[in-house]
């Protein structure tokens, strides 16, 4: 199929944007790798196309530890992955982003456009919401950020204006003793997952977890923010025997909620939530503990030298 007619826009600036979105029905392309085939399908079908990918400077990825990781609008997937800066900054993005789709699709595909596409079946919406993070969007009337909880109203379905453009993303840096992981199961390498968990988990100096919080991906409540604290609070990360992370695993499978389509039973779903989600959050744990082996190490040189 092809897309219905449409006027097509190419502004030369943001500013130019939202002037033309702020007066028509539109859409804006960025990467276009959900845009093109929702167009191509006619489950979208907008007047007019704004393609901001001859605005200058919406390509920048920045990081510093006090700030975080701010990634534009038209910063690829696989340039976020392979930025060194922000994968030392916050390690989950690069993590997460290896396991969008297909290198194809990474290379053209921007993580902002993946966020604010707001897919449950994506990576990167559970990702922003479990760091906390939160999208800078402009529009005519200026400039605000929306924080990650509240952005995702429901699938496929954001809190943005129809005349807001979404221009950056930012997490914030990871911490010592504070770790991430992240794992899916999918039919076949680079396809949607059936599921997907992405954790993180805070550890003592002891080795033993003090909480731990999970996002699906395709299962439970999109957008949310699953605490176990009350459950693995105390787990000795280096044994894998605790009954602690029996206890996770039936927690999780009982809380996280599942639905059958035609690559799995709810069953099946449920059954991969409650295996994927103590071996996340074990690998998140464990994350945390040497990155707090490391800061320690890092503050004992800095004292040698200053002495």
């Amino acid at each position: 199929m092809k897309p219905s007619p449409l006027k097509y826009h190419r502004p030369r600036s943001i500013e130019e944007a939202c002037q033309i979105l702020a007066g028509v029905d539109g859409k804006v392309l960025a990467g276009g790798q959900s845009l093109i085939p929702m167009l191509s399908m006619r489950l979208a079908a907008p007047g007019n196309l704004i393609d901001i990918t001859g605005i200058a400077g919406l390509d920048e990825i920045t990081a510093s530890a006090q700030s975080g990781v701010t990634f534009a609008a038209l910063a690829t997937h696989a340039t976020v992955a392979s930025n060194r800066a922000a994968a030392q900054t916050q390690p989950l993005l690069g993590r997460a982003l290896q396991l969008v789709a297909h290198p194809t699709i990474r290379n053209r595909g921007t993580t902002v456009g993946s966020i604010v596409h707001a897919d449950p079946s994506a990576e990167m919406p559970a990702v922003i919401r479990l760091l906390d993070g939160s999208v800078t969007v402009q529009s005519v009337r200026g400039r605000r950020q929306i924080s990650a909880k509240d952005l995702f109203l429901g699938p496929l379905e954001s809190s943005l204006e129809t005349d807001e453009i979404a221009i950056a993303a930012t997490v914030p840096a990871a911490r010592p003793g504070v770790g991430t992981a992240i794992d899916e199961i999918a039919r076949r390498q680079g396809d949607y997952a059936l599921v997907g968990v992405v954790a993180r988990a805070e550890v003592s100096e002891g080795g033993e977890v003090r909480s731990a919080q999970v996002t699906y991906v395709s299962a439970g409540e999109f957008g949310e923010v699953t605490d176990f604290t009350d459950v693995i609070a105390g787990a000795c990360i280096s044994d894998a025997r605790d009954p602690k992370w029996n206890a996770l695993s039936d927690a999780a499978r009982h809380r996280i909620e599942t639905e059958p389509d035609i690559h799995a039973t709810a069953a099946y779903r449920s059954q991969l939530v409650a295996a994927l989600t103590a071996r996340v959050v074990m690998a998140a744990a464990v994350d945390g503990a040497s990155s707090l082996t490391t800061h320690q190490a890092a503050l004992h040189v800095d004292s040698g030298v200053n002495q």
